[in-house]
């Protein structure tokens, strides 16, 4: 594959990983990050993160879908309640495929 090539696909790949980044980048959402991380894998309530992160529950609501839509966390029911965790392997594909990016986007760029 060409040099021209190879740019546009880590570009691809690099927009495809934008919504993820977006989401983890932000201050708000890595201290929701750490509660559910720190819930473990039975998942968190929104009440709860409200209570350890001082946002209100708009605000929780509103980062946990920004979280949701990037696969960064997900959703358990559990009749009316709504438990949100985070699943670390899940995350692993991405962030090799990124690395992977990295490392090419690397050789490119010291030729």
């Amino acid at each position: 594959m060409d040099e021209k090539m190879l740019f546009s696909e880590i570009g691809k790949d690099f927009e495809i990983l934008r919504d993820f980044f977006a989401a983890i980048g932000n201050d708000t959402r890595q201290h929701i990050i750490m509660s559910l991380i720190a819930a473990g894998p039975s998942g968190i309530r929104v009440g709860d993160i409200t209570v350890q992160t001082n946002l209100s529950r708009p605000a929780v609501s509103h980062h946990l879908k920004i979280l949701k839509d990037a696969g960064v966390v997900h959703l358990r029911e559990e009749g009316t309640k709504n438990y949100y965790y985070i699943c670390i392997r899940d995350l692993i594909p991405v962030l090799d495929k990124a690395h992977e990016d990295l490392l090419v986007l690397a050789d490119l760029l010291e030729e």
